[in-house]
């Protein structure tokens, strides 16, 4: 028997096959396109997403011929925040207005000075233009005639699992990204809808990550030649999957996520605590707990600048190739990843990335060291809140990503966070851990604690040197004096 995760990402749509065992034994991915149609815009035809899941449940079963008699269930994994409007025929009324969309920074501010404190209260997170709530605002006041046809709000995992079950669902570590839920009740919170003219009707239930909604449509399963019912589950954010997948579903767990951005993420026991939106606080995809969150804005997309702009013609294991002949600290030298602004701790959109203390004898690995320690410390930075906020360390790390490739930079994480750092041995993402919410969904585990335990599997540790940690807290607090030094500057462009 097996379960497909599909993961919609921002570019691309992948899918993953796996067995009883955990193993993964198929994928595909099926690209589409983004749209930029103004400064700051960020949007995607839904339909495209339903394109390239017929695709790659096509090439699936391709590679993999007995999934017509063997697949018993599929989950997802979505993009946050991306908001897709239907009218009455269940149909896009206009492109879906991604997460990375920035036009709503007047909404934002608006929204803030009106409700923003009960936002804070209710929903546990901070106005920001990545969220729901703004983008609704934005087609509000923009497209009038757009926001009377709408019959159904969705996020985007959600319109595609309509697409296979023609019923609507939202799960809570979704609806958490909208600023739309309330984290203590686990309800629509009706106080902000009334304040934001939002009618409840056009909101779908509410479930759990691992909830079955159903099967996929006859139609569909006589297109794929599915011989059997195939449960529907409904799957999770992406960041909620991406932990799932990294095992971080039991206290004193986080995870280093280091792609294009970066993300520093802890297991929470409960969507109560209270960060004051210091940090983003979601519901989890595993059951009834929650996770909190922290951002660095350019994570691996400031090394990926770093080389393209004073290497270019290196790859990226030669421009790193020397880092561990250069001290801890870079010899003095300070990088500050902000090259497109920072979310944590700051959210500043205008203040901008530095190198600090040149000396004459730096050379490229002096710089190519500071960066991966700069990117490190900006991470950093949300762990020392989540520290200082629950009096809790982190019994260890999960790293992932770009930041997980290099040992040089393994090694710096585990002396900078002065804790013990892991990886995965095998990384696939929140696409295993959709599968993953599949597996439970069809009850092969009877929660996402235990399906972890099996699929999961972690390869090289990576321990603090007590010496190294004592002179990177140094260099940190040397850090944290570059960003009040540096706003000035940058507020006065």
């Amino acid at each position: 028997m097996y379960v497909i995760g599909l993961d919609l990402g921002t570019s691309a749509l992948k899918g993953l096959v796996v067995d009883q065992s955990g193993k993964l034994v198929a994928e595909a991915t099926e690209g589409y396109p983004l749209s930029t149609p103004q400064v700051g815009f960020s949007e995607q035809d839904p339909n495209d997403w339903l394109r390239a899941a017929d695709q790659v449940l096509t090439d699936l079963i391709k590679q993999l011929p007995e999934l017509k008699e063997q697949l018993v269930g599929i989950s997802f994994s979505g993009q946050m925040h991306s908001l897709v409007l239907l009218d009455e025929a269940n149909q896009p009324l206009r492109p879906a207005i991604l997460w990375n969309d920035v036009r709503t920074t007047a909404q934002c501010q608006a929204l803030t000075a009106e409700i923003g404190p009960m936002v804070l209260d209710h929903t546990k997170n901070v106005i920001l233009e990545g969220f729901t709530l703004p983008k609704i605002r934005w087609v509000q006041e923009n497209e009038p005639e757009i926001w009377q046809q709408v019959k159904q709000i969705q996020l985007p995992k959600d319109y595609l699992r309509f697409w296979l079950t023609g019923k609507f669902h939202m799960d809570y570590s979704d609806a958490a990204g909208t600023l739309l839920l309330n984290q203590d009740t686990q309800e629509w919170d009706q106080e902000i809808l009334e304040a934001v003219n939002i009618d409840p009707t056009i909101l779908p239930p509410l479930v759990a990550s691992t909830a079955v909604v159903g099967t996929v449509k006859p139609e569909l399963a006589e297109c794929f030649g599915f011989t059997q019912a195939v449960q529907v589950i409904a799957g999770g954010a992406d960041n909620a999957c991406a932990a799932v997948g990294a095992g971080i579903v039991a206290p004193g767990v986080g995870m280093c996520s280091i792609g294009t951005s970066g993300v520093f993420l802890r297991y929470e026991d409960s969507a109560a605590k209270e960060y004051a939106g210091k940090l983003h606080l979601f519901a989890h995809a595993a059951e009834e707990v929650a996770y909190s969150m922290g951002v660095t804005l350019a994570a691996g997309s400031s090394l990926s600048w770093f080389k393209d702009t004073f290497a270019p013609e290196a790859s990226f294991e030669t421009l790193l190739g020397e880092i561990a002949s250069v001290a801890p600290g870079s010899d003095g030298l300070l990088f500050t990843p902000y090259i497109v602004g920072e979310r944590t701790p700051y959210s500043d959109s205008k203040i901008r990335g530095s190198f600090i203390g040149m000396d004459i004898h730096h050379r490229l690995s002096h710089f190519a060291r500071s960066v991966l320690e700069g990117i490190t410390f900006s991470l950093k930075d949300s762990q020392e809140i989540m520290a200082q906020a629950t009096n809790e360390g982190l019994a260890k790390i999960v790293s992932v990503g770009g930041g997980a490739k290099n040992k040089e930079w393994l090694q710096m994480q585990a002396n900078i966070f002065n804790t013990p750092i892991t990886t995965l041995t095998t990384e696939q993402g929140p696409g295993m851990g959709a599968a993953m919410l599949a597996a439970v969904g069809c009850n092969w585990y009877p929660n996402v604690a235990s399906c972890a335990a099996d699929f999961v599997t972690y390869a090289g540790e990576y321990l603090p040197d007590p010496t190294v940690v004592a002179a990177y807290e140094e260099v940190y607090r040397r850090y944290r004096m570059v960003y009040p030094g540096t706003k000035p500057i940058c507020d006065a462009y």
